[in-house]
């Protein structure tokens, strides 16, 4: 059987690879491209995505890079009567601390010359009254939503806006350019846009690659083995970048984390089903009885359960506001793994993160020891650089890109990811973000040192 010949091949139909290929088709012209995954489009990473974004990040590369995919997001609510069902009641981060000076020059770091534009502190009974809470941006006024961060520390306007949290919550920083989408949405809307382009999509693992002139890759299929030659090869593979990196004679900078989350229909009604994303930012040690604590304890493998946890645990309400379904996540893992296709989960996390997110919304205590027999457990891979940011651009051998690292934020970052991606392959003007999100920032030493000295890497 001769070889199939394409312009461009993409290793990788999740959103990431979707993405590429949209932007490639819908703002560079090309019409004779490929994508290549052993599996149905998004059925692995991307399934288990937490579909939420947002523009909150410890440096302005990052916030510049996740403005413009929230931009290009939008863009495709708009055009789709948002079939990608954005909502924005934002992102509202809590902790206990009565000083929040470190984390308002954290937000100013970020934000960098905009800063004073996007902070607003909520200190006073007198802005207390000004700010405007999340209830009314449902996927019904998203674009109506406030941009910015409001920086809550006047307690009546937490109990008031916030009467779900727990008692000592000292703060809230609630972010006001985030929320949630439909990452299948989003992608079956640029899958449509693709074919209707001309792209293909082939199922099957991608066994080797060879560079000779054009890319030679062997798949291998149900049907056999097939041949294609690429002009250009783009490696989005997801947890496997790196495998399909390695064909290519380079090593790429990452690890893989595997990471677990939960979804259970509310049926005590313990959430708001209007509730901004939640986000506990203090480290915790898990709400066991002492009778628990000891019994847990007394058994080495589960004696880690009776520690200290790190802070990021996040709840938010799942499926709209005519839905009782809630998702609860933890990513404190923090032990690298070689991904599988079919990742395990450990049957100890739903107790584990229920209890975790207990600690701010103390409603949820009504579950503990009794979570609903229809619980959803599921997991997947944070795939990340050191610092916790993107690889995409040139990779390895001329004609070879990479989109891939985007660790927990692969819905959120797609769009932009999967633009910049594009336009690396097109050769157009990119942002001035672009090198820094590439391969080449690794020969930047300032930025690197930089990086190197922040505790805050954005990890949620």
């Amino acid at each position: 059987m001769p070889p199939v010949e394409v312009e461009i091949a993409i290793v990788g139909a999740g959103i990431a690879g979707i993405a590429t290929a949209y932007y490639l088709c819908t703002e560079h012209g090309v019409r004779d491209l490929l994508i290549l995954d052993a599996l149905p489009p998004m059925s692995l990473t991307t399934a288990r995505s937490g579909e939420n974004y947002r523009n909150w990040w410890p440096h302005p590369a990052m916030v510049a890079f996740t403005d413009s995919s929230i931009d290009l997001m939008e863009r495709i609510a708009r055009e789709s009567a948002n079939a990608i069902r954005m909502t924005r009641r934002g992102y509202a981060l809590a902790t206990r601390a009565k000083d929040v000076s470190g984390m308002v020059a954290s937000l100013e770091a970020g934000y960098g010359a905009t800063a004073a534009a996007h902070i607003r502190m909520v200190d006073t009974a007198r802005a207390g009254a000004n700010y405007v809470d999340c209830a009314p941006h449902g996927a019904e006024g998203w674009e109506l939503a406030p941009d910015g961060i409001d920086v809550i520390t006047e307690p009546d306007t937490i109990r008031r806006h916030f009467p779900h949290y727990a008692d000592d919550v000292g703060a809230v920083l609630h972010v006001r350019r985030a929320g949630d989408i439909s990452a299948q949405q989003m992608g079956q809307f640029m899958l449509e846009q693709i074919r209707a382009s001309g792209g293909r999509l082939m199922l099957g693992r991608l066994a080797s690659v060879e560079r000779n002139g054009k890319f030679a890759l062997l798949i291998e299929t149900d049907e056999g083995s097939a041949r294609v030659l690429a002009g250009s090869l783009v490696d989005a593979a997801g947890p496997f970048v790196c495998d399909v990196a390695a064909m290519l004679g380079v090593k790429l900078p990452t690890e893989t984390i595997f990471q677990q989350k939960i979804a259970f229909r509310d049926r005590a009604a313990a959430i708001p089903r209007r509730m901004a994303f939640a986000v506990d930012l203090d480290p915790q040690i898990l709400d066991w009885t002492a009778e628990e604590r000891d019994l847990i304890g007394a058994d080495p493998s589960n004696a880690w359960l009776t520690g200290r946890f790190p802070g990021g645990i996040h709840c938010r309400p799942e499926g709209g506001e005519s839905s009782d379904w809630i998702k609860l996540g933890w990513a404190f893992n923090r032990a690298p793994v070689a991904p599988q296709w079919e990742p395990a989960c450990d049957e100890r996390f739903p107790e584990v993160v229920l209890r975790g997110a207990a600690a701010l919304q103390p409603a949820l205590k009504a579950y503990y020891g009794r979570l609903p027999t229809d619980l959803s457990l599921y997991g997947g891979y944070y795939t990340m650089t050191p610092e916790n940011w993107p690889l995409i651009g040139p990779m390895g051998p001329a004609g070879a890109f990479v989109v891939g690292a985007l660790s927990g934020y692969g819905t959120m970052a797609a769009a932009a990811a999967g633009s910049l991606c594009a336009g690396w392959i097109a050769g157009a003007e990119l942002p001035d973000h672009a090198m820094a999100l590439s391969l080449a920032r690794y020969a930047d030493e300032a930025l690197m040192a930089e990086l190197g000295e922040s505790e805050n890497k954005g990890i949620l």
